[in-house]
């Protein structure tokens, strides 16, 4: 049954009529009712009709008039996400790769859903599901996405996952310096859940860098100077950090063909061996060295007792402000760095907790020697053994152990401080060893760039806090690596939104950005007898100047209707 307007003459008229089969099975039409002149219906003279008709459909009679709002959607964060995607070519990029992976949805933009998601309400795939029914994503349909299609979206994403890591270095390499490129490296842990055993498993126990021991995998990040993330890998939870050197260095050179690579990276991935190795590295079939920055471990500063004695003995003192310099260390540059007032408060606060822990331990050792003598105590009797355990973790918590010495193996409850080794421990406070084979880079900027490497830190807090990669609920390897690269993808994003806020010149961070846009909502309503309408909500200045600022187009209802 339909509303048709007919013509007799000049006069138009409304009429209803119903579609049917005559007795020979020929389609026909004929007319329930006039509903009267078109001018007239306008006017309301067909009113009683509609609101008969409402009774029906909405079981209700029709207040005048009957309006109805559906729950208001937040679109505008969304909408920034899928034009900065568009921007940088993503969309059309990821479709090539992730194309005819499954003819019954578009894996492109379910990927394109996981990623967003991590930036605007992080939450698990089942989560996804749930963010949805109060969020839309331009040119997604929400009745298409499902748990059963997120996950095999991440497992083509594993299926592809190098041609998605080459990929998105041709989309990012326009923003990486040809002729020098400074990246910097380093590792975390992300924590598992579960306790299942899988074929080919990466979730092993290793120390957290969260503190503890935990079920985990290992994610390195390269990123530029500038802060771009470009690269990233999962080891298995108990992998060195030193040994994945290798496999990150071939992969950034192959990925990235720049002229001349810079490689900075923390503590942990300093090894003769890494050194013997990195001064082979060439680039490309060049004859370029790659040049790399590598911090020394605080272990290893033994080794350098007489340097930093003798660094210790001039500027221990008398400097106020950090002090830069160099010298020659196995055919390479040692550079070092002392900060006078970092080593007092280092000095001080081991002071301090060594003082508390012997107070502590006399306050023992004078409680045992009264109970040997006849004394009694409220509580529990203690022991020498007892004594001896609560020294050790103690000593140990505070990372104390090569100065105070329990002696375990004695009956007694004792204990040593080794003044030597506090003065070894102080001689290396407020100390930084770097080890480079630049040749052009002066001390005070090894220094600085070395110091650059605290924005991936950054970074995998942004991971771990804003994006929330962990913990991780998944047990199949390939779905770990799936859900890296998800948010590895979200980080991407997040970096460069914050590159553009920053070029800008706005003091707006992305997740203030994010919440900014996020008021822009699509509201839609229903008025009886005039059927739906929908729009978005007016923007505010804050909101266009946020839009201008990025460069972005102000948000349209078009990329919404398909889900409406």
């Amino acid at each position: 049954m339909f509303v048709k307007l007919t013509r007799s003459g000049s006069r138009n008229y409304v009429k209803l009529v119903e579609a049917y089969r005559d007795d020979h099975g020929v389609s026909r039409q004929r007319v329930v009712a006039t509903l009267g002149r078109l001018e007239q219906v306008r006017t309301g003279a067909a009113d009683a009709l509609i609101r008969g008709l409402h009774r029906v459909i909405d079981g209700e009679e029709p207040q005048a008039p009957s309006v109805r709002f559906a729950p208001a959607l937040a679109v505008g964060d969304t909408w920034m996400l899928h034009a900065l995607w568009h921007k940088l070519g993503w969309d059309a990029a990821f479709r090539r790769v992730l194309r005819n992976a499954h003819g019954a949805f578009d894996a492109e933009r379910l990927l394109r859903v996981m990623v967003f998601n991590r930036l605007s309400d992080a939450t698990s795939k089942l989560g996804v599901l749930r963010w949805l029914e109060g969020t839309r994503v331009p040119e997604v349909d929400s009745a298409s996405v499902t748990h059963q299609r997120l996950l095999r979206t991440m497992d083509t994403l594993a299926e592809r996952s190098e041609a998605m890591q080459r990929t998105l270095a041709a989309l990012l390499r326009p923003l990486v310096d040809q002729d020098l490129s400074i990246v910097f490296y380093d590792m975390t842990t992300i924590g598992i859940e579960g306790h299942s055993e899988m074929p080919g498993e990466i979730r092993q126990f290793g120390l957290s860098k969260d503190g503890g021991i935990r079920r985990q995998v290992m994610l390195g990040v390269v990123q530029t100077a500038e802060g771009l993330p470009i690269a990233h890998r999962v080891w298995e939870g108990n992998t060195a950090e030193a040994p994945t050197l290798h496999a990150v260095v071939d992969e950034i050179l192959a990925l990235y063909p720049v002229k001349r690579v810079v490689l900075v990276a923390d503590r942990g991935l300093l090894s003769l061996d890494n050194l013997e190795w990195l001064q082979t590295v060439r680039i490309g079939k060049t004859a370029q060295p790659l040049e790399f920055i590598l911090a020394v471990p605080g272990r290893r500063y033994g080794e350098f007792n007489e340097i930093l004695g003798a660094v210790q003995a001039e500027h221990g003192v008398q400097a106020k402000a950090e002090v830069i310099g160099e010298t020659a260390w196995q055919g390479l540059r040692l550079i070092w760095a002392h900060d006078p007032q970092a080593a007092a408060q280092q000095s001080a606060a081991r002071r301090q907790t060594i003082e508390m822990l012997t107070q502590q331990a006399e306050r023992r050792a004078g409680k045992l020697d009264a109970q040997d003598a006849g004394a009694a105590f409220k509580g529990r009797r203690l022991s020498d053994s007892g004594a001896k355990a609560w020294l050790f973790r103690a000593v140990s918590d505070a990372h104390l152990g090569s100065i105070i010495k329990v002696d375990l193996q004695s009956d007694r409850f004792a204990y040593t401080e080794d003044e030597a080794a506090l003065k070894r421990a102080e001689l290396n406070d407020g100390k930084l060893l770097l080890v480079t084979n630049t040749s052009d880079l002066d001390p005070a900027e090894v220094i600085a760039r070395y110091k650059s490497l605290a924005d991936i830190e950054r970074g995998f807090r942004v991971l771990k806090s804003e994006i929330e990669i962990a913990p991780v609920f998944h047990r199949l390897p390939e779905r770990i690596r799936a859900h890296a690269l998800i948010c590895f993808l979200a980080l991407v994003l997040y970096r460069l939104l914050r590159m553009q806020l920053k070029a800008s010149g706005s003091a707006y961070s992305p997740e203030r950005a994010l919440e900014i846009a996020r008021h822009i909502q699509l509201h839609q309503v229903r008025i009886a007898g005039q059927g739906t309408a929908s729009g978005l909500t007016d923007l505010s200045p804050e909101q266009l100047a946020l839009f201008d600022q990025l460069q972005l187009g102000i948000p349209s209802q078009e990329p919404f209707d398909i889900a409406l």
